[in-house]
């Protein structure tokens, strides 16, 4: 019997070196930049209810790239306000990064950053474990409920955060984008972890009709260049791949039949068209902005 594929999430360099190379070949960042530049203003005006002082709180930030476009957004809404931004990232490496793109970054004398190294479960322990009253007036979770065992419970827990005129920003692939295409089909062969990596912004949204929650819902359209997938033994190609399927080393360990189908499907004109010769993957995004 085949070993069972191993999850990508297992090895974090080849991860990371993986998910830099996504970042390259995706539009993916860009896409988010134009949401923060010219919607998410118009919902951060609507925040705080004119008190000096915003509690904000990023989950799984990263490197603080988006963290700090968004807070320069919030601060041009808000420029007299304070900031208290509670940062909960596990990777020490990217809390590392973070802190040097602060103490990089000119004109952030209005935030206080409470940095925490911890996953979204242990935070809520910690949170629930100190008795912490104190209300958020922003929450965001950008691509990270992929790396939570039950995101309808976490999504639960942080939205509990709020206050009355606060919101939750919740960003991950759209439910009608290639990834929710490749795992609709193969999810049962290629997600078994623990942690729900095969999660869209079509399983969230069924979450919160199913119990009524109000939310608003954007698609950033984006896209990603697949091509060398395709090719045979290319080192890029092979990456990639890793990448799409949350799988380490997938051209080489999966079976015949599975590489063939995720192949197929990544080519079928419900994942990918072709530009130019390109494979040009459908990588759209979801934003969901959930209220109180």
């Amino acid at each position: 019997m085949a070993a069972p594929l191993r999850s990508l999430v297992e090895d974090y360099s080849r991860y990371l070196k993986s998910f830099e190379l996504f970042l390259k070949r995706s539009s993916e960042h860009q896409c988010m930049l134009d949401f923060i530049h010219n919607t998410l203003p118009d919902i951060l005006a609507r925040i705080g209810g004119g008190r000096p002082t915003f509690n904000v709180m990023g989950v799984g930030s990263g490197g603080g790239e988006i963290d700090l476009e968004m807070l320069a957004q919030l601060h041009m809404k808000h420029p007299h306000v304070k900031v208290d931004n509670e940062v909960v990232e596990p990777s020490k490496d990217m809390l590392h990064k973070y802190k040097v793109r602060v103490s990089t970054t000119p004109n952030l004398d209005y935030i206080n950053f409470k940095w925490n190294e911890m996953t979204a479960a242990e935070f809520e322990k910690h949170w629930q474990e100190k008795h912490l009253g104190k209300k958020m007036d922003f929450v965001h979770m950008i691509q990270m409920l992929y790396y939570v065992k039950d995101p309808e419970a976490t999504i639960s827990f942080f939205r509990s955060l709020l206050d009355k005129d606060g919101k939750l920003l919740v960003i991950l692939v759209s439910g009608e984008s290639g990834w929710g295409k490749l795992w609709q089909t193969f999810k049962t062969q290629l997600c078994h972890t623990e942690i729900s990596q095969c999660v869209t912004t079509g399983d969230i949204k069924a979450c919160l009709d199913a119990k009524g929650i109000p939310y608003r819902n954007y698609e950033l359209p984006s896209q990603m260049d697949i091509t060398e997938c395709f090719t045979e033994g290319d080192e890029v190609g092979e990456l990639l791949l890793d990448f799409l399927t949350e799988v380490i080393g997938f051209s080489k360990n999966a079976p015949e039949d599975l590489k063939k189908g995720v192949l197929d499907l990544l080519r079928h004109p419900d994942c990918s068209k072709e530009v130019d010769g390109r494979v040009i993957f459908n990588n759209n995004l979801g934003v969901l902005v959930v209220e109180p």
